[in-house]
């Protein structure tokens, strides 16, 4: 092993992204339950109004959030909070942590369902399907609450304690 006088000085990188703080992720869980009440205000307009300047603005700003914000959020999570829960030896926590990441998989899934419904009213588009709409925006908001109160209540305050 060279010693440190001889040692080529290491190429220059760009500094690691930081850490999530859990301000910043429990601020994305508020402004997902913001979104989630977006998304229902949407389907009532839709089913009154159909698709108009409101309408359109609405779905673009919805399918934004969920494009980015969140699953951003989600991908913060499974690399910042949940690996050490998941290497401890509480079996309820990591119970829970196995089930939030199966949530990330189905909330992914009902999103690629609802994502091109809202795009095309955002688009300003007519043939969205408001059945399948009435249909799918209640089981993802349900989800996600139940997602968010596991992560608030239970995983969350273990990993901040963790961390302390």
């Amino acid at each position: 092993m060279p010693s440190a006088k001889t040692r080529p000085a290491r190429p220059a990188r760009a500094a690691a992204p930081p850490l999530p703080s859990f301000e910043a992720l429990d601020q994305t869980h508020r402004q997902v339950m913001l979104t989630l009440a977006q998304l229902a205000t949407l389907g009532q307009h839709l089913e009154a109004e159909g698709v108009d300047d409101a309408a359109r603005q609405l779905a673009a700003e919805i399918c934004a959030f969920f494009d980015g914000s969140a699953r951003a959020h989600h991908a913060a999570e499974e690399q910042f909070v949940f690996p050490a829960l998941l290497s401890g030896s509480d079996t309820t926590l990591i119970q829970h942590v196995h089930r939030l990441q199966q949530d990330h998989g189905w909330l992914e899934e009902d999103w690629l369902e609802l994502q091109p419904q809202l795009k095309a009213v955002s688009e300003g588009y007519s043939w969205y399907d408001i059945d399948a709409l009435r249909a799918a925006i209640p089981i993802f908001t349900e989800l996600y609450r139940d997602h968010i109160a596991l992560e608030e209540d239970i995983v969350y305050p273990e990993s901040r304690r963790r961390q302390s």
